[in-house]
């Protein structure tokens, strides 16, 4: 069996792949999908899409550093930095998934009744104390989900980077055995 293939029974590529998906798919999300669906859909279409993306993409986020740290490529165990790295990745995509995400949906659920009661939209240039309180509220819950989830996107750049330091020294003790 070629080198390659016989690579393919160790959990390095899996762990590579695994990596790019949770990097590729936090910028993508982060970067352009959010904003994208934003700009093109209408307020309460982008507000039903948000709350259906949310879950899983979190979710995501949660689980595949545990993923990670079972097929990391060296050892990682000894490798208190990486864990720690993977550790505050799993744990803020947990805050968003378990406290904030939730949090952020009731809030939308409450100034959407709150529309309701009223007969305005939540950004009207006048609207109630009570409406202007809870968007208050929901602009803080909003900013600090995105504030989490940047630390778990700069979290996992800094795994990518633990991680191809350790590739680069991989690919230099193998050029030299060879």
């Amino acid at each position: 069996m070629s080198s390659a293939l016989s690579t393919l029974a160790t959990g390095a590529p899996y762990h590579v792949f695994a990596y790019s998906i949770l990097f590729g798919s936090t910028v993508y999300q982060s970067f352009f999908v959010g904003i994208t669906a934003f700009r093109a859909l209408p307020r309460q279409h982008f507000a039903a899409l948000q709350r259906k993306i949310f879950p899983p993409y979190f979710a995501m986020q949660a689980i595949i550093p545990a993923f990670l740290a079972l097929t990391a490529p060296f050892p990682i165990l000894d490798d208190k930095k990486s864990l720690t790295i993977l550790a505050f990745t799993a744990v803020t995509a947990l805050v968003n998934l378990i406290s904030v995400g939730p949090q952020t949906v009731k809030l939308m659920n409450e100034r959407k009744a709150q529309e309701t009661k009223e007969g305005k939209k939540y950004y009207d240039a006048e609207v109630s104390d009570e409406m202007k309180a809870l968007n208050k509220k929901f602009g803080m819950i909003h900013g600090i989900s995105t504030l989490v989830n940047l630390g778990t996107l700069f979290a996992i750049g800094a795994y990518g980077v633990t991680l191809s330091a350790a590739m680069a020294k991989g690919f230099v003790v193998a050029t030299i055995a060879e």
